[in-house]
């Protein structure tokens, strides 16, 4: 066997060894004691520290014996040396999650936030994957709900519901199939109903509805939907496709979900919904009814109210309109439908020359 033949065998030998040592690593645990400091226990390079190593060491050390004594800033400055300095360390992750419970103390969540996606984005196949999600859940809702953010760990800030808001969004990319995204939607939609975007807070149920039908949330997304297109609503004479949108979904409602405790609920908000556009449309009959004589549209309109709510007053209403019509029309006939009497003469027709 040649020397190059045994050379290629040599380095294929090495690079088979670091391929199963490295998952080994990766797979290590830090463990910290406060007498000894943190330790890596159950990788195959557990017993190896390095130069570069050493010192991330002695900065995590550092940085949770600070933790430990509530000395939060000089705890954040050792973290955030082993993330710069050390990105590809096995201390990394660790760093970062300890350093988003430190911002979370100091009540700095935004960073708190920052420093949890980082796991995420470096680390998506992170042990603590769900945890993590369920930590910035909390940091999100926090913000939605009007929790006041520290600036520089000591100076209270304002609320900042928007931000909560684009949090959840990150939680929704971040983890789009996890029992978190119904709830981050659901979130969505309060925050914005909150802060008065109607129109988001409709965007937002309407995914949830679509992208998640399964939910345990589900039921309660249509009905939401249902009553904020009612909430924009504003009357019989104004235009009525938010009125056309709230029944539907709150007939939906009531459809998929005929045994939820809210069908009542539900059954009030599409009786107001079904009276609304029943005045609406004997408001156009009235208006050709009284002020054009256009007895046909006003048919139209008294028979459309009659079917959007037959069994209810509107209906009655309706019909006693459309009587009126029909006697209307009957004693002025158009005058062109009558036989001329005897004493009356033609007009005669009159020729024009060009």
């Amino acid at each position: 066997m040649s020397s190059f033949t045994l050379r290629r065998l040599f380095l294929g030998l090495i690079a088979a060894a670091f391929a199963t040592l490295l998952p080994s690593r990766l797979a290590a645990d830090l463990i910290w004691n406060p007498d000894s400091g943190w330790r890596i226990e159950g990788g195959a390079l557990s017993g190896l520290v390095s130069g570069e190593g050493s010192k991330a060491l002695d900065l995590m050390n550092t940085a949770r014996r600070a933790e430990e004594h509530g000395n939060y800033g000089k705890a954040l400055r050792n973290y955030n040396k082993v993330i710069k300095k050390y990105g590809t360390s096995i201390y990394t992750p660790e760093a970062l999650y300890r350093s988003a419970h430190v911002y979370l103390a100091r009540k700095q969540y935004p960073k708190a936030f920052d420093a949890f996606q980082g796991i995420i984005l470096r680390y998506p196949n992170s042990k603590r994957f769900n945890e993590i999600i369920g930590e910035q859940y909390r940091i999100a809702s926090s913000l939605v709900d009007g929790a006041r953010g520290h600036f520089w760990g000591w100076l209270p800030g304002l609320p900042d519901r928007p931000k909560g808001i684009q949090q959840f969004e990150i939680i929704l990319l971040e983890a789009p199939y996890s029992d978190y995204s119904p709830l981050a939607l659901m979130n969505i939609a309060r925050a914005h109903q909150r802060l008065h975007n109607t129109l988001q807070a409709i965007d937002a149920l309407d995914r949830m509805i679509n992208n998640y039908p399964s939910s345990l949330l589900t039921a309660d997304a249509y009905l939401k939907l249902a009553q904020t297109h009612a909430s924009l609503v504003d009357g019989p004479y104004y235009d009525q496709a938010s009125t056309e949108e709230a029944i539907t979904y709150f007939q939906d409602f009531m459809i998929l979900f005929p045994g939820d405790p809210n069908v009542a609920s539900a059954e009030t908000g599409l009786d107001g919904m079904r009276t609304v556009l029943a005045e609406s449309k004997i408001k156009m009959a009235d208006f050709y009814f009284r002020k054009r004589d256009n007895y046909t549209a006003a048919r139209v309109f008294y028979n459309e109210a009659i079917t959007v709510y037959p069994d209810s007053a509107v209906a009655s209403l309706a019909k006693e309109r459309l009587a009126q019509v029909e006697a209307k029309a009957a004693a002025h006939q158009p005058t062109q439908d009558r036989t001329p009497s005897r004493g009356e003469t033609k007009e005669k027709k009159r020729f024009f020359f060009f």
